[in-house]
This record gives C-alpha cells, sequence and structure tokens, in this order.
C-alpha cells in the first residue's frame, strides 16, 4: 500500500467551506482514483489541514496527487495561504 499526507494552511475563517468543498466535492473525485483505499481529511480550526489518503500501489497515489491539484489549483487556491505541502511513499506499518 501507498499513502500520501497533505498539509494545507489557510485563515481559520474558511474552514467549514474548506471542509465543505473538501467532503463535497473532492472526495467523491478521489475515490475514482485507481487503487483507492481510505480518504481522511482533519481541520486543526486554526488554519490547518491535512489529508491522509491510501492506495494499494504508487499508480493510484500518483493518480490522486494530479487529482488533487487540479482540484486545489480550481477550487481551493483562493482560500489557501500558501502551497500544500506533500509527504509520500510506501506504508511500512499498519494494524
Amino acid at each position: 500500500m501507498f499513502a500520501i499526507i497533505r498539509h494545507y494552511h489557510f485563515n481559520p475563517k474558511d474552514s467549514a467551506e474548506i471542509d465543505r468543498r473538501i467532503r463535497e466535492d473532492f472526495v467523491p473525485i478521489v475515490k475514482k482514483a485507481k487503487g483507492f483505499v481510505r480518504y481522511y481529511w482533519l481541520d486543526t480550526g486554526q488554519g490547518e489541514g491535512a489529508s491522509f489518503s491510501v492506495f494499494k500501489d504508487k499508480a493510484g497515489a500518483d493518480e490522486s496527487v494530479r487529482l488533487a491539484a487540479d482540484y486545489v489549483h480550481e477550487h481551493l487556491s483562493k482560500l489557501l495561504t500558501q502551497k500544500p505541502e506533500i509527504i509520500e511513499g510506501p506504508i511500512k506499518a499498519h494494524d
């Protein structure tokens, strides 16, 4: 399995709108990526958020990176205060 963590920064006043867009718009998109296993979004409530995506292989993870970049560029870029940070790699342990 392969995972991607994306770390976002935004104005805390935009939290509810970002949460809604991710839940209603982006999650259905990323679920269509090849090898999709799971997606989680967390919002600190203090202007930071992170997503954790799991895929069966790197090909699916790479597809999700493209999907996320396109979605962020089109729908979230005006709400973000800096470019998202991305960490990705194979999952080495899980329960």
